[in-house]
């Protein structure tokens, strides 16, 4: 038996080839002193001993094989006295103007000339018999921090992960002999995209700024846009890997403390190696994390932001995307426009009752359609029927499998339209749904009346602009057209009931999402339609703001003034 498997093992296994062996060599002699000690890289401290520290940074940063890991060793003369020093940058990151004129400039070449000058003046101050009581002791650290470092942000670090979180974030460090911390310089600057206007939330009349995928880009254009001391920005990390960092930005006069409070636990409760997008950090921090509803609005323009926040709600601005997140909302807020606030509240209120009718469209005219065609055929007109029975005759499916094929088809079009270069979508919506429709209709693979069906209904999906919402009602309205298909009526009214049961258990951040409707509040004064702008005193009232009011109840007093 085991002659029977030697031979067999010697037929069918590969021979190792020590040329093509990937286990790595056993360390030499000369290596074994280029090893960093283990405990060196447990220490999270800065040591006194630049010799440690420059070993320590040569491990924790790869700069041996990290092209873009720069560092720049050099003496500093002070008193006489020459103190070794290196700078620690990345490469493409840092600002290597500023690195050049305001830090290795000042440290290396005017250190004599001030030397010099102090000695002059304490000469001259014994000349003229000036008595100096006490003479401040010499401090290396207070000299290069107020004569030597003409930067306007620097700090002194002494924890080796707050110094690696600035370094990847574009800052770098100075350290010095014989200091057990280091200097931490501003020098940020790397390529960004410019401002642009907003691609995916169409504006008419409003601002045409949208965010970038830079922090700190976002959150100046969020002061510029809300002048207002009492608007705070805190800074927060999420992952521990890919350390990013995201802005939660609030009016601290206005919003609730307790949902501050409740955002900031949220997100520093994130225990994950890295979060990628702002949409990956929404499904973090959403109450209900299987449903598909969105519970943040999601937004690139800048005056949306604004005037969310100006109603005491909280802002997530995530570094490297150009969307930021909007806590707390109702499913109303994704029925709603920035452009509603900038025209009359009359023609705003018809494109609300608009865009709900819409919603409605595209959840139920499939399920509606097939259920009426199916099973409740006796509403329909006789000559309407006799129609859509004609128009069926040719066609060899049955109805559910007719609207699977064209929803289904629509949805790959769709989709096909977003992934293809911008030049050819326009192409491939004209090509899908006119070449396409009309061939199908013509080989009687469909009926002309469901062209149309799906057709509305592809068209009224593009009324509701958040992507997320968009989504969740294009998985509902399957769910209802195979309920349709199923029970005709009742089926869809079961999918109703469930489907405002889910709606009603859903909370943003503590807030009833079906608020102020469900559970009902009929003192409330938020509504869904907009009261004219000199009416709208109150901010919403469950957002428990710290000032409910937001406008006088005479707000137009030049018109009181001239009894108009």
């Amino acid at each position: 038996m085991s002659f029977l498997k030697n031979v067999i093992k010697s037929l069918f296994e590969d021979e190792v080839d020590s040329a093509n062996s990937f286990v790595l060599p056993e360390t030499t002699q000369g290596d074994e002193n280029k090893t960093v000690p283990e405990d060196l890289l447990k220490n999270k401290n800065v040591y006194p001993s630049l010799d440690v520290n420059l070993e320590y940074v040569n491990a924790r940063f790869n700069s041996l094989i990290n092209s873009d890991i720069k560092i720049r060793e050099f003496l500093i003369h002070v008193k006489n006295k020459e103190y070794k020093a290196f700078l620690l940058y990345i490469d493409g990151m840092s600002d290597n103007d500023s690195i050049n004129e305001f830090i290795l400039k000042p440290l290396m070449l005017k250190n004599d000339a001030n030397s010099s000058q102090e000695n002059q003046v304490i000469s001259q101050a014994i000349t003229n018999n000036i008595s100096v009581r006490k003479v401040k002791k010499f401090n290396i650290t207070d000299y290069i921090y107020d004569s030597l470092l003409p930067q306007n942000d620097v700090e002194k670090v002494n924890s080796f992960d707050t110094i690696s979180d600035d370094v990847v974030s574009g800052n770098c460090v100075l350290f010095i002999d014989t200091l057990d911390y280091a200097f931490d310089i501003s020098t940020k600057k790397f390529e960004t995209r410019s401002i642009s206007e907003p691609k995916n939330e169409p504006i008419i009349r409003g601002s045409q700024e949208a965010f970038v995928e830079n922090l700190r880009t976002n959150t100046s254009m969020i002061r510029r846009n809300l002048t207002n001391e009492n608007l705070v920005i805190e800074n927060l990390t999420v992952g521990k890997v890919d350390k990013n960092k995201c802005a939660v930005c609030y009016l601290k006069n206005i919003a609730n403390n307790d949902l501050v409070a409740e955002v900031k636990y949220r997100i520093n409760n994130i225990d994950v190696d890295y979060c990628s997008s702002v949409g990956e950090l929404e499904q973090f921090i959403k109450d209900d994390i299987t449903s598909t509803l969105p519970e943040a609005v999601s937004t690139e323009r800048v005056d949306r932001a604004v005037s969310y926040l100006l109603q005491g709600r909280v802002v997530i601005v995530y570094n490297g995307c150009p969307y930021v997140l909007v806590v707390p909302i109702t499913v109303f807020d994704f029925l709603k426009s920035q452009e509603d606030i900038n025209i009359n509240h009359v023609a705003a209120n018809l494109l609300k009752i608009i865009r709900a009718i819409s919603v409605l469209l595209t959840l139920l005219l499939p399920g509606f359609y097939i259920a009426i065609t199916t099973y409740h055929s006796e509403l329909l007109p006789t000559d309407l029927l006799f129609s859509i029975v004609a128009s069926r005759s040719s066609v060899p499916f049955m109805i559910i499998v007719e609207i699977l094929i064209m929803e289904i088809s629509f949805e790959i079009i769709r989709e096909a339209g977003l992934r293809v270069p911008s030049n050819l979508g326009n192409t491939v919506g004209i090509v899908g749904t006119l070449i396409l429709g009309q061939a199908a209709v013509e080989a009687n693979i469909v009926s002309p009346i469901l062209v149309i069906v799906v057709a509305i209904t592809g068209i009224t999906s593009f009324s509701v602009l958040d992507f997320s919402f968009s989504f969740h009602l294009r998985i509902a309205r399957f769910v209802y057209t195979i309920l349709g298909a199923l029970s005709g009526f009742l089926g869809i009214a079961v999918g109703i009931f469930i489907h405002l049961a889910i709606l009603c258990s859903l909370k943003s951040f503590g807030v009833p999402y079906l608020t102020p409707y469900a559970p009902i509040n009929i003192k409330s004064k938020s509504k869904y339609l907009l009261k004219p702008a000199w009416k709208r005193e109150y901010r919403d009232e469950w957002l428990a703001t710290k000032r409910p009011k937001a406008q006088d109840e005479i707000s137009l007093k030049w018109r009181k003034d001239k009894n108009i």
